[in-house]
C-alpha cells in the first residue's frame, strides 16, 4: 500500500470513528420500555475496532514518514516545515489585511492611520512563502504516492 492510500484511509477511519461517536451519543438514553435504535454494545465494538485499527496504521505512517528521505529530509521533516510555513503565512497574511486596510477619516483634523510596513514588500515576502509552501507540498504528495507503507 503506498502512503498516500494509507493517508487516506486514516482520513476514512477518523470519519468513522466521529460517525460512531454521534451514534453513540445518539442512542444513549432510551425512554424506559423502548429500544435503542442501534445498540450501543455493537457500536462500542466497532469502535473498539476502528480505534484499534486506526492505532497501527497511525504507527505505520509515522514510521515511514520518519523513514523515508527524498533530497536529505525526511517526510517528517517535510511536513514540519510545511506546517510551519503554513502558520507564518497565515499570521503574515492577517497582518498584511489589517495593515492595507483603509482607516476613514470623517475630518481632516483627526489622526492620519498609516500601515507600520511596507504593503508591496510584505505582500512580496508573502507571495514567495506562498510559492515555497506549494512547492513543498506538491512534492510531499508526489512523495506520498510514490513511497510505500512501512
Amino acid at each position: 500500500m503506498k502512503l498516500a492510500e494509507a493517508l487516506n484511509l486514516r482520513a476514512d477511519l477518523q470519519k468513522r470513528i466521529q460517525q460512531l461517536r454521534a451514534r453513540l451519543i445518539n442512542n444513549s438514553k432510551v425512554q424506559e420500555g423502548e429500544r435503542t435504535a442501534e445498540d450501543p454494545n455493537d457500536l462500542m465494538n466497532e469502535l473498539e475496532s476502528c480505534c484499534g485499527e486506526l492505532c497501527s496504521l497511525i504507527t505505520r505512517i509515522n514510521l515511514t514518514n520518519a523513514a523515508a528521505e527524498k533530497n536529505g529530509s525526511t517526510i517528517t521533516e517535510m511536513i514540519a516545515r510545511r506546517d510551519a510555513l503554513a502558520l507564518k503565512l497565515g499570521i503574515y497574511r492577517d497582518f498584511l489585511n489589517n495593515a492595507s486596510s483603509v482607516v476613514n477619516r470623517m475630518t481632516h483634523t483627526e489622526i492620519k492611520i498609516r500601515p507600520s510596513v511596507e504593503v508591496d514588500k510584505l505582500q512580496k515576502k508573502i507571495d514567495d512563502l506562498s510559492k515555497e509552501y506549494r512547492l513543498l507540498d506538491t512534492s510531499i504528495q508526489e512523495f506520498n504516492w510514490t513511497t510505500e507503507l512501512k
